[in-house]
């Protein structure tokens, strides 16, 4: 969806959860998520439920029902250039995350940077040495491990869907990176 299809009070799914839309800025919405059985927690503003903020990369994840939803993600499974994360890769960044829990800016992970030379870093952890905060990320296309400084992981770009089609295609043709 894009911004202007919300409306507050419009209802739509976003990941697994219906929402309904209860502020419109000019770059995300609030909204607050269906999931009480009973409506009296819907009653508002102000709410008696957390409203969260939706920026423009959850916003474009939203769909008006469930057959966009799975629509949309099936299209995503079948152009998307992304090799995903083996079981084993995915328990290690779990254990890893859930032990980095006193880390304050989680909403970094929700990011997967790019390195100059096209490596696309997928962040899951991160914790502290010293003063300073080290973020554990993981190299899908390699299914390799590192760390960084979190001032140099952030200044990286953010990977879009073109990086990690380029990316694939460094490592499917290595002679022509």
């Amino acid at each position: 969806m894009k911004l202007t299809d919300f409306q507050i009070g419009l209802e739509f799914m976003e990941g697994p959860f219906w929402w309904r839309c209860t502020d419109i800025g000019t770059r995300s919405i609030a909204a607050i998520k269906l999931a009480e059985d009973d409506t009296v927690w819907y009653a508002g503003p102000p709410y008696m439920i957390e409203e969260v903020v939706l920026d423009e990369a959850r916003i474009a994840d939203c769909h008006l029902t469930e057959e966009e939803h799975v629509e949309a993600a099936l299209v995503e499974a079948d152009t998307s250039s992304h090799p995903g994360y083996p079981h084993e890769a995915l328990r290690r960044m779990t254990k890893a995350r859930l032990k980095s829990r006193a880390y304050p800016r989680t909403g970094m992970f929700r990011f997967d940077r790019v390195w100059s030379d096209g490596k696309i870093l997928h962040p899951y952890a991160a914790h502290k040495v010293g003063e300073e905060w080290i973020v554990s990320f993981y190299l899908p296309f390699t299914q390799g491990w590192g760390e960084m400084s979190e001032t140099q992981f952030i200044a990286l770009p953010i990977a879009t869907a073109f990086d990690i089609k380029r990316r694939a295609a460094q490592l499917a043709n290595p002679r022509r990176t």
